[in-house]
């Protein structure tokens, strides 16, 4: 291929030679399956990242006000019988992230019939009076 910069009169034979056929899908294809669980996986990702961050933030708004004031630091709480259930709140939140990535992801949340879709929304220059 040659690149030349043609000030007027013939283009370069790059742009004179036609693009390579680009054929995707049929109209309507879906993505690629591993593309759509890889992107829902993210989202389950996310949300784990997300929960931490807000649990992080808690604790540095608990360390930074509530125990310089009170030396409240919750040892007589009894939180050590919830350690068990971390795993399960981590895995729970994720699982749940990425299913709900996938419904978003897959078009599922955004399709609706077409009677459903219009059937409440005024349309313009329909039958409006003023007053």
């Amino acid at each position: 291929m040659i690149f030349i910069l043609n000030t007027g009169g013939r283009l370069s034979r790059v742009t004179q030679e036609p693009r390579a056929d680009q054929t995707q899908g049929p109209p309507g294809s879906d993505e690629h399956w591993s593309v759509l669980v890889f992107e829902s996986l993210s989202v389950g990702v996310m949300v784990v990242l997300f929960v931490m961050l807000a649990v992080m933030l808690l604790v540095g708004v608990y360390t930074t006000v509530v125990w310089p004031l009170t030396f409240w630091d919750l040892t007589d709480s009894g939180l050590e019988k919830y350690g068990s259930w971390a795993k399960t709140v981590l895995w729970s939140l994720f699982v749940g992230g990425s299913l709900a990535g996938y419904w978003c992801i897959s078009g599922a949340a955004f399709k609706q019939k077409a009677g459903q879709r219009g059937a409440g929304a005024s349309t313009r220059g329909g039958n409006r009076t003023r007053r």
